[in-house]
């Protein structure tokens, strides 16, 4: 996707550091969700490091859409160590073959997607997974990753940082609890595959993601706030903007998955966020339209889009869990701005 891009290939760099990639050499990785913000720097990220490491890592990228494969992944189509497969995971899966690892990815993460499709976006979550697990169970997979989500704590009161052994409110009965109640569902499934089946299983638990593999229908705040950013307008804020939430760069996110899915505890749960990304909106609002020349204005969210929105206004993550097994966060929240405005400024995004 960003072939050409120097900066692009540099972050990609930056981020295969500190990860035993031997370990990895001549193994078998289904990237379920391949497509996505996460899915795409993955494999762009072991991909590079074949080439430069002279290594092989086979990966086979599985997603719904096969032109949206094409066109994230057509330069690798001639690489024996890529595959791909396009399929729905709510559907029993048509691939037989033994992987060595599935990072499953797959799921819908906006709010436009959780209001307009909220029974596809629970039963990915539940549906997709076990057939995910049965796969793995069925053919040996040596570890699964499930990606789970801040969203699983609900809204809490006590506003201080979420460890993993929290657990706060969600209104069931409302259609967007589909993502909240798919993760948790999502998280109850590989707790119950470990006890029945000892699948070997670790559970990421991401905090907000952004970078410049983002999707251009991304409706997440900090998303339309890159947007208008690079478009060189105004940064339109759909609230007060006192959310207190956590966040990621994609590289740093992709870095902690590959270090959980070698050095992740089977049947633990890890907060993959870092200190140095936590941040109010409307904060990250100002900074986005500070480095456009523009300025922050305030507006009413359309109402099929305000159902998709998360009523938590802090969601800040305990990461210490995680820093223990030695994973360190190399971007701050500047830097990972930064970084993609840079490179999608290059891409004319």
């Amino acid at each position: 996707m960003f072939a050409d891009n120097a900066s692009y290939i540099k972050s990609l760099d930056v981020f295969a550091e500190s990860i035993d990639w031997d370990r990895l050499n001549y193994k078998k990785i289904l990237i379920v969700g391949a497509t996505g913000l996460i899915g795409t720097f993955l494999i762009d990220l072991i991909m590079r490091v074949n080439k430069i490491r002279k290594l092989h890592i086979f990966v086979i990228a599985m997603g719904r859409n096969k032109s949206n494969i094409e066109f994230r992944f057509s330069c690798y189509f001639d690489n024996p160590c890529f595959s791909s497969v396009p399929a729905d995971i709510n559907q029993p899966l048509v691939l037989d073959e033994k992987v060595d690892f599935i990072i499953h990815l797959a799921s819908n993460t906006h709010p436009v997607a959780y209001a307009e499709h909220p029974v596809e976006t629970l039963m990915t979550n539940v549906e997709g997974t076990y057939h995910l697990l049965s796969y793995a169970v069925n053919h040996m997979t040596e570890r699964f990753l499930f990606l789970s989500s801040v969203e699983i704590y609900g809204q809490t009161t006590n506003n201080e940082p979420l460890k993993e052994t929290d657990c706060g409110y969600i209104d069931c009965n409302t259609a967007r609890a589909c993502y909240n109640e798919g993760k948790r569902a999502g998280e109850s499934l590989c707790q119950a595959f470990i006890k029945q089946y000892n699948l070997d299983i670790v559970i990421p638990r991401l905090c907000r993601i952004y970078g410049p593999t983002m999707k251009i229908d991304d409706s997440k705040a900090l998303s339309q706030f890159l947007k208008k950013g690079l478009q060189k307008e105004n940064i339109v804020l759909k609230s007060k903007g006192n959310q207190y939430f956590s966040y990621l760069y994609v590289g740093d996110t992709v870095n902690a998955l590959l270090h959980l899915l070698l050095n992740g505890k089977k049947g633990e749960a890890y907060n993959v966020a870092d200190a140095a990304s936590d941040i109010h909106l409307k904060d990250l609002a100002e900074y986005i339209a500070s480095w456009a020349g523009k300025i922050v204005v305030f507006d009413i969210p359309e109402k099929k889009e305000s159902a998709g929105y998360s009523k938590a206004d802090y969601a800040i993550l305990d990461s210490n869990k995680l820093c223990k097994t030695g994973w360190i966060a190399k971007y701050d929240i500047k830097q990972g701005i930064n970084e993609t405005l840079n490179i999608l400024n290059i891409e004319k995004y």
